[in-house]
């Protein structure tokens, strides 16, 4: 998504944001001129020394500018810098100026986090600072420095969080969906049974959750809504902040039929709708209760039941009690 300014934003210049000065000689002026264009403003980079401990520093999703000027201070000052991929971070950096002045970058992934962790734990030690940085968005969100940061902690140093961008908010933002509670679920497994039982068990849970999903796999994780809820509301949010931003909504019933799923390209997060209210009526909820009970306990089959209807576990399990003492 290329970047865009809005001309009219801005303070609102009339009525009771009309400052004093406005009401002083506005009238007398005359017509205002037209409003000055926008200029080039300087930003500058600070390269103060940072106080010692580890630095997750959020990079940004797409476009290279939704960086923070924190980030970069910190990119510029750190005297280690670690990152999932050293040529996104190394890239990222050229774009902005910031001069590795003969620092190395550190690879730091999930495949090697076991070998690369005691180096920047003795970083650390040292008194030194180290940057961190994720592919893109946010650090520690369905990212490897999860154990980086832990381990950080655990050993007594400082840990420091720089906010920024990420895609699961973003993709909540667009949503247009409730965002007072929501549950970031990241990737469903890739089987489908194992990602029926994961989406049945979620969606019974009364938030707004967020998924992350290979646009591969778009297609055949709608079908499995569809086989859960196909009235619930989804939306599809693919190369947020680039070029080719698209954000599609619907039922999952109504995105599982849309013929653009299949073609799916980049970055995909989803945003599932809280549950509606379900109504099962008894006949129905006893029959799947007995064929449950049939092979497992009250107490289990009340859980599968439940998962299986959307209902609450708490409901359920008292209508398997009272099946079980008639028996």
């Amino acid at each position: 998504m290329t970047d865009r300014h809005d001309e009219n934003a801005g303070p609102d210049r009339t009525g009771a944001n009309q400052t004093a000065a406005d009401r002083a000689g506005g009238d007398r002026a005359g017509p205002r001129p037209p409003s000055e264009p926008a200029r080039r403003l300087g930003a500058h980079v600070e390269a103060a020394r940072l106080a010692p401990g580890l630095y997750l520093v959020a990079t940004p999703i797409g476009a290279a500018r939704d960086i923070t000027l924190r980030a970069l201070d910190v990119l510029n000052s750190a005297d280690q810098l670690a990152a999932e991929d050293t040529r996104v971070l190394r890239h990222l950096m050229d774009i902005h100026g910031i001069p590795l002045r003969g620092r190395r970058i550190l690879s730091y992934h999930d495949h090697n986090g076991d070998r690369a962790r005691p180096a920047l734990l003795a970083a650390l030690a040292e008194g030194g600072s180290v940057a961190y940085c994720s592919d893109a968005g946010t650090p520690l969100v369905a990212d490897p420095g999860y154990r980086l940061a832990l381990d950080a902690a655990l050993a007594g140093a400082r840990v420091h969080a720089l906010p920024g961008p990420s895609a699961a908010l973003a993709a909540l933002t667009l949503s247009g969906l409730p965002s007072d509670r929501f549950l970031f679920l990241g990737f469903p497994p890739p089987t489908k049974a194992a990602r029926l039982t994961f989406l049945r068990r979620w969606m019974a849970v009364d938030v707004t959750l967020i998924l992350f999903e290979s646009p591969r796999r778009v297609n055949r994780t709608l079908e499995d809504l569809c086989e859960i809820d196909a009235n619930r509301i989804t939306v599809v949010a693919r190369e947020l902040t680039k070029k080719f931003e698209e954000v599609i909504r619907g039922t999952a019933a109504e995105l599982a039929a849309d013929p653009r799923m299949a073609t799916l390209k980049g970055e995909v997060v989803m945003v599932l709708d809280r549950p509606s209210a379900v109504e099962v009526d008894e006949d129905r909820l006893d029959q799947v209760l007995l064929g449950h009970m049939a092979t497992m306990s009250v107490k289990d089959a009340a859980r599968e039941a439940a998962q299986e209807l959307g209902l609450p576990k708490r409901d359920v399990y008292q209508r398997a009690l009272g099946l079980a003492e008639r028996d």
